[in-house]
C-alpha cells in the first residue's frame, strides 16, 4: 500500500469532531513520554509541558495529541511511563473526564491502536499508598485520524500523526520497535542518534513531507496538520495547507498549534530568564494568527 492509500485509508476511517469559532483546541505531538532514566527525552521539558497543559485546562482548551505521546518503543509497558510522570496523567485524566481529550496513535504508540491494549493498560493505574486500582482514562479510544469540521463552514481540518508517509516506520514499526530497544536506546547514552527516525534525518524528513504535499494536493488542498518529523510548519495562505505542531522534545521548549476564534497559531513554550536571574515558563508566538478561512477547504 502506498502512502497515498494510507492517508486516504486514515481519512475516510477518520473521527468527525465538530468545532466552531467559539471553540479552543491545543494540537501537541511528539512528547514521547518516557520512564525519566537517560533515554526519557521528554524529561527535560516535563515541567515546560506540565505548565502549558494546566494553562490550556484552566482555560478551556480541548486538548488533541497527534500520536507519539508515549514512548512505547524504548519502554516495554506504559506503567514505568505512568509512574514517572504521574503529574502529568493525572491532568490528562481531568481533561478526559470533561470530554476533552482526544488521542491520535503514532509509530512509538501504535499499540494503542489495539483497543482491548488500551482498555488493559490505561483504564486504571495501581495506587500503592490506598493499596488498590484507580480510574485513569476509562473508555477511551485512540485513533489513526480526526477530523475538525467546522459547524458553519463545513471546513475540514485533516488531523494525523504523519508516519502514514513513511514507509519503514508504518509497516515495519515492530521491527524499529526492536531495534530501538536493543540497540539506538543504549547509544543514546553515547549521543548516537536513530538513523531511521525522520526527526534525525533531513533526508528522510524532506521525502515525508514531500509525500504528504502530493497527498494533499490530490485531495483538494485538504488542510493537513502532523507531527512525526517533529518541524514545525506554518504555511501561507496560498501555499499548500500543510502544518506541523512539532515536538514536546526540543531541547529546552516544546511546541504546539493553537486553534481559537476561528484562527490557527503556532507557539513555543520555553523557560526564559527575568531581569533578576529568576526563572520563568513562558509562551511564545511564532507564527499567526491566521484566519482558518483564508486556507482552501475540501469539498463536501
Amino acid at each position: 500500500m502506498t502512502s497515498s492509500a494510507r492517508l486516504s485509508r486514515a481519512y475516510k476511517n477518520a473521527k468527525i469532531l465538530p468545532f466552531d469559532d467559539s471553540s479552543k483546541i491545543i494540537l501537541f505531538s511528539d512528547c514521547h513520554r518516557g520512564d525519566s532514566s537517560f533515554a526519557d527525552e521528554f524529561a527535560n521539558n516535563r515541567n515546560i509541558y506540565f505548565h502549558a497543559l494546566r494553562h490550556y485546562f484552566k482555560e478551556g482548551f480541548m486538548y488533541c495529541e497527534l500520536g507519539d505521546g508515549d514512548e512505547l518503543w524504548e519502554n516495554i509497558n506504559f506503567d514505568s511511563i505512568f509512574t514517572a510522570h504521574k503529574n502529568v496523567y493525572k491532568l490528562l485524566k481531568q481533561f478526559h473526564l470533561e470530554k476533552r481529550l482526544h488521542m491520535i496513535w503514532g509509530n512509538h504508540d501504535m499499540v494503542y491502536k489495539d483497543p482491548l491494549y488500551v482498555k488493559k493498560n490505561l483504564s486504571s493505574y495501581f495506587e500503592p499508598i490506598d493499596n488498590c486500582n484507580k480510574e485513569l482514562f476509562e473508555d477511551i479510544n485512540y485513533h489513526e485520524a480526526i477530523i475538525l469540521k467546522h459547524n458553519d463552514s463545513g471546513q475540514e481540518l485533516f488531523l494525523t500523526h504523519g508516519h502514514q508517509a513513511d514507509w519503514w516506520n508504518y509497516t515495519f514499526w515492530r521491527w524499529g520497535r526492536f531495534l530501538v530497544r536493543v540497540l539506538w536506546k543504549p547509544l543514546q547514552v553515547w549521543g548516537i542518534a536513530d538513523p531511521t527516525s525522520p526527526a534525525k534525518n533531513y533526508k528522510e524528513l524532506i521525502k515525508i513531507e514531500r509525500r504528504i504535499k502530493k497527498w494533499i494536493l490530490a485531495n483538494n488542498e485538504m488542510l493537513t496538520i502532523a507531527g512525526h518529523t517533529h518541524r514545525p510548519r506554518f504555511p501561507a495562505p496560498g501555499e499548500i495547507p500543510f502544518f506541523n505542531d512539532g515536538s514536546c522534545v526540543h531541547p529546552r521548549s516544546i511546541t504546539g498549534l493553537e486553534i481559537q476564534k476561528g484562527t490557527i497559531s503556532l507557539i513555543k513554550w520555553e523557560i526564559a530568564t527575568k531581569d533578576d536571574g529568576t526563572l520563568q515558563i513562558v509562551r511564545i508566538l511564532l507564527d499567526g494568527p491566521q484566519q482558518l478561512s483564508s486556507y482552501k477547504r475540501a469539498k463536501s
